[in-house]
């Protein structure tokens, strides 16, 4: 999918291979989905002047931050949500989003991972195969 390297967290150490594929550089930008649950360990792999960018909450909403660890690597947390945003900067993004990645879609540039599909009849087995975590890439429910 165009990534120089994959780091599989089921088996692999995040922090470690990050800093074994940088050269013990970092990660100059983390985008996290989980938020508190991995707060610490975003910090920990992030390289002097690195960002973290949180846009989810699956992890949790509250976690201690090491503000020595911050203030060491010169790093800085962003967080952002569209939920909470706007109607006007909802449609300016939607609009970006559009113009901007939908022709990629369209040409076959970008094209989605999908692990399974199943029908909406068997939902409780995709819900089951998301929670087990066993899958790489999108699960789809279809109509029928």
């Amino acid at each position: 999918l165009g990534a120089i390297h994959a780091i599989n967290y089921h088996h692999d150490d995040f922090v470690e291979a990050t800093r074994a594929a940088t050269d013990g550089h970092g990660a100059d930008v983390v985008l996290d989905i989980l938020g508190a649950s991995y707060l610490a360990r975003n910090v920990e792999v992030l390289a002097t002047n690195g960002r973290l960018v949180v846009i989810g909450m699956q992890g949790g909403t509250r976690a201690e931050l090491d503000l020595g660890a911050m203030l060491g690597k010169r790093a800085a947390i962003h967080a952002t949500s569209l939920r909470s945003r706007p109607v006007a900067e909802k449609n300016t993004i939607c609009t970006a989003v559009r113009d901007g990645l939908w022709p990629l879609i369209e040409a076959g540039q970008v094209q989605p991972v999908v692990a399974e599909t199943f029908p909406m009849s068997n939902a409780a087995a995709a819900h089951q195969l998301i929670a087990d975590s066993t899958h790489t890439g999108k699960v789809l429910l279809t109509p029928r």
